[in-house]
């Protein structure tokens, strides 16, 4: 075995894969980045970087950096996401025992654009030819479709949440069931996680007090529920309910972290970055009964609500305060437009940003993300203060939950969504989802405990255990 890094890139008839990526969605440990049935999947492993603490982001990039500085490296595609290709998903907080990880796959297969592609990557000394590039795929295509065990893309994640402060499935049951009644399937049973229901509304009123202190402007907090499915959960079938219900969303799988989120955090091509921030949410059940279109009443509740301007406003500056100093042209939208997503709205806006040069190169994607996160969107601010309170008041290691989650390639460019509507499959048959709110002066606990039930929705759903 040799340690030169080797990958080989070739196309694929786009013909044969009518469905886009989600038809490459076949097992349970595959690698996923989707959208609009475009994007990426891996399969199998052949190199991961793991780290924690405050410096995980910065760790990461230079492990990256490394790996592929003297890459042997055959694109006859030359797109962003092709040659060397990681997958990651990035622990929230800088004090989670969580294990924030890189993993290199062994086949990448990518869609942009209309067209297919397929990386093979290796540390083997063999030849690299399309005909292997092909067998290696179909070997992972033509095996057990559902990747064998339901659970089986998903140990490690289960293992980091193992003893590091995540409470277990048993301390969970011992919460209690919820108290929002919902209708779930036969056998599946759903509990609260760290903190019962009163409990967690305690939270979030204990929270607008400390905001009208003064202390902070706006707290994100986050509640977890574990979902028991005892006729086992399919992973790759989530993903696929996922990427079919949630297409303008990103639909992201890395050990056992399921998802689709609509906020992106940073996309890197070449010197362009861009990010998507959401702040202000509306359940779209609340519009049954309303006179009118329900985008008109989404626009009215939304954006003509002064807290949910507020709050929206607060994410934006988050987002290019601490963007400008890697750039050298930046644009957002004047004013926020509204998403609409199957399950909520949210106001959006989209920022785009020409990328400078700092001491010397262009930063990478990991240099921005470790400015970037945790923003307000998901943590609060200030971020300092926001973040302390945060560890008082969820009683809550989130894990990989609102952490970075996407992917990267050798050329810099790369895909980085924040890890919202989602959950960690912790075992054959045990999932556990987390949801967050944004508390501002003005957030009712009631109202806040409803919107976390609409960010569920997604995965209860996508786990068909709940509509």
């Amino acid at each position: 075995m040799t340690s030169t890094f080797r990958t080989l890139t070739v196309p694929l008839d786009g013909q044969k894969f009518a469905g886009g990526l989600p038809s490459f969605l076949v097992r349970d440990d595959v690698l996923c980045w989707t959208r609009r049935e475009a994007g990426l999947v891996g399969f199998g492993e052949i190199s991961r970087f793991t780290a924690t603490g405050p410096e995980r982001f910065l760790e990461a990039d230079i492990w990256w950096r490394h790996l592929v500085l003297e890459a042997d490296i055959i694109d006859s595609v030359e797109l962003p996401g092709t040659g060397p290709v990681a997958f990651g998903s990035f622990a929230f907080s800088k004090t989670s025992a969580h294990q924030s990880r890189l993993i290199v796959p062994e086949v990448v297969v990518g869609v942009r654009d209309g067209q297919v592609w397929v990386t093979q990557l290796t540390f083997d000394d063999g030849p690299l030819t399309e005909a292997g590039a092909l067998a290696a795929l179909d070997r992972w295509l033509g095996g057990d479709s559902d990747g064998g065990s339901a659970a089986a893309g998903s140990t490690t994640a289960a293992a980091d949440f193992a003893g590091n402060g995540t409470p277990g499935t048993a301390n969970a049951k011992a919460g209690g069931a919820v108290v929002r009644p919902l209708p779930l399937a036969a056998g599946a049973t759903l509990h609260t996680g760290s903190l019962s229901e009163k409990d967690w509304m305690a939270a979030v009123a204990a929270g607008v007090a400390e905001i009208q202190t003064g202390a902070l402007e706006k707290l994100v907090l986050a509640r977890d529920v574990v979902a028991t499915v005892p006729s086992g959960v399919n992973a790759a079938k989530v993903l696929r309910e996922l990427a079919s219900r949630y297409r303008e969303c990103w639909t992201y799988g890395v050990d056992g972290l399921v998802g689709a989120t609509p906020e992106m955090l940073i996309q890197v091509e070449g010197r362009t970055a861009q990010a998507r921030v959401l702040a202000g949410t509306l359940d779209r059940r609340d519009a049954h009964g309303e006179d009118g279109l329900p985008m008109d009443y989404a626009t009215r509740v939304l954006a003509g609500s002064e807290k949910q301007r507020h709050e929206h406003e607060i994410a934006i500056q988050s987002l290019t305060s601490q963007l400008a100093p890697f750039s050298e042209a930046m644009n957002a939208h004047d004013e926020p437009f509204i998403l609409e997503l199957p399950n909520v709205w949210h106001l959006a806006s989209d920022v785009k940003a020409e990328l400078t040069e700092v001491e010397g190169h262009v930063p990478t994607c990991l240099a921005l993300i470790n400015a970037l996160h945790p923003t307000a969107a998901v943590c609060g601010t200030p971020t300092q203060v926001a973040g302390a309170l945060i560890r008082k008041l969820e009683h809550l290691d989130r894990g990989p939950y609102a952490g970075p989650v996407g992917w990267l390639d050798a050329a810099g460019n790369g895909e980085w969504g924040i890890a919202l509507r989602g959950a960690v499959i912790e075992s054959q048959d045990t999932v556990r989802l987390y949801a967050g709110c944004g508390i501002v002066d003005g957030s009712l606990p009631e109202a806040e405990l409803a919107e976390t039930w609409a960010k569920f929705r997604p995965m209860l759903e996508s786990l068909g255990i709940s509509n």
